[in-house]
């Protein structure tokens, strides 16, 4: 049966294999169970019912692109976008989580569209590589401040409008300890090292008696407080149009990025096994299913490298991760007991990792340079991932066309650019 879904032989690859690589790739991943419900919580959305919501749609993206595609790629809510859910759309516009959950509903119908017709990839070829690697960093500068707040470790300053939090408190100093755990464990390759990270943290607080332990197994809590509450009219309020294009250029950046890389790691985009469109369909669908459940946009995880890396070639490794998705709604207990001082390393961790992309932003071209420093500074410092979006592109197109370089500026900047200004020009927001 494995053989006539997923075509083992002709990828070289066997179920033990596929088994041990979907493993992999879940050990590596499976922090969001614990991060999404912490990050999502804080817009009132009932917690338990986020961890249900968080499972389902790592399952059913996972399934979809292990059956659709045939490619061993996991999906899960994405770090970054949960972030501007929370944090943006909420927290700042002051929207309500229904009507964020509408936002990720249309932006999901909208990348369907645009992967069916083709036009995501339009998008992906006309966007300056500097500024898709500013976003990405930029978002990693977001993730940071959050973890960084959410730990104690800076606070609100009168002064200095941000400072150095108490370093002595315990909160402050277990999220110290996470992050060395986590950053020396994956320096030395151990799978899983996140996860080790956030439950080494959990463990040591229940031990020093600031945090309770909920117990580890139960049947999985209800996921009626989220399903199918999203307010899809309440989203197509003017104002949301900002709101929309971001959850829109983010999954397209981030997933198509991750989906291309992953993929040419294990030398799937080549000849007959290049099923990058397929691949492209099943992580637009998980976006929608993810919104209508209870969560912020589904996405292509690039952690699914490391199941790769141990030899995951086909669906399979995704069917198994998925499976293992499924298992872990049984384990809401000990996700409720996981502190948000406890999530706070990962989310800096991986915050630090995603600085890397600046790399390559060509930093001796002004005109290429100082649209991506805008976009990877305005994030953090305007708590706001759109702001950062709409100065880079609006900067980079004034750049290029006032040093006659218009010519480089392709159809789809000048697009972005052209809805970020009247934004400005006629939303408060």
């Amino acid at each position: 049966m494995f053989e006539r879904l997923f075509k083992l032989s002709e990828h070289g690859t066997s179920v033990k294999t596929e088994v041990i690589a979907g493993i992999t790739t879940f050990l590596t991943m499976s922090y969001i169970i614990f991060v999404n419900p912490q990050i999502l919580s804080t817009t009132g959305m009932d917690r338990d019912a986020i961890f249900v919501a968080t499972c389902l749609a790592a399952a059913i993206g996972s399934i979809v692109m292990a059956l659709v595609a045939n490619y061993p790629i996991g999906m899960a809510p994405g770090m970054g976008l949960n972030a501007f859910f929370a944090f943006t759309v909420v927290a700042a516009l002051g929207y309500t989580w229904q009507q964020a959950l509408g936002a990720v509903f249309i932006s999901g119908c909208i990348f369907l569209l645009l992967t069916v017709t083709g036009i995501r990839s339009w998008l992906i070829a006309g966007i300056a590589p500097s500024l898709r690697s500013a976003i990405a960093a930029g978002i990693g500068l977001f993730l940071a401040i959050i973890a960084l707040s959410s730990s104690g470790i800076i606070v609100k300053n009168p002064a200095t409008m941000i400072g150095l939090g108490d370093l002595h408190s315990p909160q402050a100093l277990l999220a110290v300890l996470g992050f060395f755990v986590i950053a020396v464990l994956d320096a030395l390759k151990v799978r899983g090292a996140i996860l080790i990270g956030i439950l080494v943290v959990t463990v040591a607080s229940m031990l020093l008696g600031i945090n309770t332990f909920k117990g580890i197994l139960s049947t999985p809590p209800s996921l009626a407080p989220t399903f199918l509450q999203l307010d899809i009219l309440g989203a197509l309020h003017a104002g949301f149009l900002q709101v929309i294009l971001v959850f829109v250029l983010v999954e397209v950046f981030d997933a198509t990025g991750t989906l291309m890389g992953v993929a040419k790691r294990a030398g799937l985009l080549d000849g007959p096994k290049n099923r990058l469109g397929r691949a492209l369909f099943a992580d637009s669908t998980a976006i929608t299913a993810g919104s209508l459940l209870g969560t912020s946009s589904t996405t292509a995880f690039v952690e699914s490298a490391s199941g790769v890396q141990a030899g995951g070639r086909t669906g399979l490794t995704a069917l198994v991760v998925g499976i293992l998705f499924l298992a872990a709604l049984f384990i809401a207990p000990l996700a409720g007991s996981i502190p948000a001082y406890a999530t706070a390393p990962a989310l800096l961790y991986v915050a630090g990792l995603m600085m890397r992309e600046l790399i390559d932003v060509d930093w001796e071209d002004v005109t290429e340079a100082v649209p991506a420093a805008l976009t990877t500074l305005a994030m953090p410092f305007t708590y706001s991932i759109a702001t950062g979006l709409a100065f880079g592109f609006i900067s980079y197109v004034v750049l290029k066309a006032f040093t006659g370089r218009i010519r480089q500026i392709h159809p789809a900047t000048w697009v972005v650019a052209i809805l970020f200004l009247i934004r400005f020009a006629f939303f408060s927001e």
